[in-house]
């Protein structure tokens, strides 16, 4: 009998009990987070919980999923449409990262652009960690790519990113998705080409990671 994962199922076969049984911390629900989750939701994995701390301005609406409900708090409106998963609105600081549990997640996709949280993040669980770099300000989808964070270039957030992370001492390894497509505008331009297509990437890498686990 036909159901919502039938081509899931297809597609992944015996392994799609994985998914099902898989557990994912998605940090960020905006212009990338937002159609991570999509993806993930859809592809039918099994737990998502998100974390997020911002309410829907008209000015998401050319990227973000949800954001028809202006003044909404996007978790309440991804919880909304996206029933049976779990969402806090919550602010993610380093403070919040060192007392949180991670250990119940089988991997932790990082969506924000808070600096000094994304490096807590990658100090605290790097071994299960997918981070994405900056979407904005850049037309071709085409342009992005994976690799570990310290291959990233021509990507500024990465850029910072890797700064950052020495100056802590920082010398693992964890994947990313990022662009070296050059910016095209002055301040945070976007496109949902790209930063929907930088979503839907952390998602594939996270499926694929879950598959060959």
């Amino acid at each position: 009998m036909d159901d919502r994962f039938s081509r899931s199922r297809l597609l992944f076969q015996d392994d799609f009990e994985k998914l099902q049984k898989a557990k994912i911390l998605l940090l960020g629900v905006g212009g990338v987070g937002g159609f991570c989750l999509d993806a993930l939701y859809r592809a039918g994995i099994g737990s998502i919980t998100i974390i997020d701390f911002d309410t829907f301005e008209i000015t998401n609406q050319n990227r973000q999923l949800g954001s028809e409900a202006i003044g909404m708090i996007k978790v309440e409106r991804m919880k909304e449409l996206y029933a049976g998963i779990e969402g806090f609105d919550l602010k993610i600081t380093p403070q919040w990262v060192e007392e949180f549990d991670f250990e119940p997640f089988d991997l932790v996709i990082d969506a924000i652009d808070d600096m000094p949280a994304k490096v807590a993040i990658a100090q605290k669980v790097s071994h299960k960690l997918i981070s994405s770099m900056g979407g904005a300000k850049k037309m071709d989808p085409t342009k992005i790519e994976i690799t570990n964070i310290w291959k990233t270039h021509g990507d500024g957030l990465a850029k910072k990113f890797r700064y950052e992370l020495k100056k802590v001492g920082f010398k693992k390894k964890f994947d990313v998705v990022f662009s070296p497509e050059l910016p095209n505008c002055q301040g945070l331009g976007s496109f949902v080409g790209v930063t929907g297509s930088f979503g839907l990437t952390l998602s594939s890498l996270a499926i694929r990671k879950l598959l060959n686990s």
